[in-house]
């Protein structure tokens, strides 16, 4: 059997992708059928046979391409429901990019943030080489403190593309009652599908002791961000400096 390299998956076999797996061809196309709003955040996709036949292979093939995109957060799968595309309204999503755990279980407690500030910026030569946009390109910066346990423990900085996110606004983000990702797929029509992390150990300056509760020379765990969305292309940086003295950063290595 054979299908297409079209986002629709009709048609003719594949060309020059022999090399790929079957399984591995489909994921691909069904990939491209939610990056082209095909089936929208929180809907159901077609049944698996409705696919095999829509692709012209067999349902196991189809299985196998979507338990990996489930097992990626693409897609959710709910007994005796069907399957249905991720959102980050759901708590399962909405938490997947918070690694911030408490060491007491018990004092799991939903996030809550408030909105320091949300202006317009020109993006740096760093800024813009990770947002593969043009140095000096309008930017949206939003600074906020995340409360952890009714506890300041996060302080985010964050950089958007203007052109993307056109009306986000400080009345827009404290309106918002939802994760902030949720507000960026279901305003904007970008989904976070993935991120790049690096970590480091770094010494509270007075601005942040003072915005935590913390002395100055604390220590604090900055982490800086890349968020990508479908196509692979990078849609927000972030900066985060975490209290880590009741908490542990977890991460999931496979």
């Amino acid at each position: 059997m054979s299908v297409s390299s079209s986002p629709t998956g009709r048609g003719s076999a594949i060309g020059g992708a022999a090399f790929s797996p079957l399984y591995k061809q489909i994921k691909a196309l069904l990939v491209q059928s939610l990056h082209a709003g095909e089936w929208k955040p929180g809907e159901s996709i077609p049944s698996e046979l409705d696919l095999a036949a829509r692709f012209q292979v067999s349902q196991g093939t189809v299985r196998k391409a979507i338990d990996e995109l489930a097992a990626e957060n693409l897609l959710i799968r709910r007994q005796g429901k069907g399957t249905f595309v991720a959102t980050h309204h759901e708590a399962q999503v909405r938490y997947r990019f918070l690694r911030l755990t408490p060491d007491n279980p018990e004092n799991n407690q939903r996030a809550q943030s408030t909105i320091l500030e949300c202006s317009r910026q020109k993006a740096t030569q760093e800024i813009a080489r990770l947002l593969e946009i043009r140095t000096g390109d309008a930017l949206i910066y939003i600074k906020r403190i995340m409360n952890l346990g009714n506890r300041p423990s996060v302080i985010d900085e964050i950089w958007l593309p203007a052109d993307v996110f056109k009306g986000l606004t400080s009345e827009v983000l404290i309106h918002n009652k939802g994760p902030l990702y949720g507000l960026f797929e279901t305003k904007f029509g970008v989904s976070m599908i993935r991120a790049e992390e690096k970590v480091r150990a770094i010494a509270a300056d007075a601005q942040m002791a003072d915005f935590l509760n913390v002395s100055e020379g604390f220590p604090l765990l900055q982490v800086d961000r890349v968020s990508y969305t479908y196509g692979d292309r990078p849609m927000e940086i972030r900066r985060g400096f975490y209290l880590t003295d009741q908490y542990h950063y977890r991460n999931s290595l496979n």
